[in-house]
């Protein structure tokens, strides 16, 4: 009889590099919420349920363990607890947790590091804490949000999980060799 073993999207990776650190994390339960006609009543019932707040696009809403993540118009990710009933009257639910691979990038070469792989403008002032975007990590998509003054949760889904760490790990290796010159 074969025995299957249930493996994380990168076995559980922690890579340390320079002043970067690049480890894979769990998010527990992953959902996508898509509003089916207002999203002000979705709000209002997720915040009943969950004490987060709809966010805004491109931002991000903390409570306690449980996080909402914009994905895109009327779409958002809800992380760390499983979707109360009443949300099901306002919007689809899909269970996410299975798709996706989440890397936390973290340390004072995160940013530098990211800059060497996506588009989007990292600087304090565009890319503040609470901030997200679904943009390119490389050539493949993904979800990219601040969560700290140099830490960001990255998103991929599951089947480029080794391409995303391989990528990110490539360019840690590389500020690394840059801080020494």
């Amino acid at each position: 009889m074969v025995k299957l073993v249930a493996r994380t999207p990168l076995d559980d990776l922690v890579f340390d590099h320079g002043d970067t650190r690049l480890a894979e994390v769990d998010l527990g339960p992953l959902t996508c919420l898509s509003a089916r006609r207002d999203v002000g009543a979705l709000g209002s019932a997720l915040e009943a349920a969950h004490g987060v707040v709809w966010p805004a696009p491109g931002a991000t809403a903390v409570s306690g363990e449980t996080r909402i993540i914009w994905f895109g118009v009327g779409q958002a990710m809800l992380k760390g607890v499983s979707p109360a009933g009443g949300l099901a009257e306002h919007a689809a639910l899909v269970d996410q947790s299975d798709a996706w691979a989440a890397m936390e990038l973290s340390g004072a070469g995160a940013r530098t590091v990211l800059a060497r792989l996506t588009p989007i403008d990292l600087r304090d002032g565009a890319f503040a804490e609470g901030r997200t975007a679904r943009t390119l990590l490389q050539h493949m998509g993904c979800s990219l949000t601040r969560t700290g003054p140099d830490t960001y949760l990255i998103l991929v889904m599951r089947s480029m999980a080794g391409s995303a760490a391989h990528d990110l790990t490539r360019a840690m290796e590389t500020v690394a060799a840059r801080a020494t010159i």
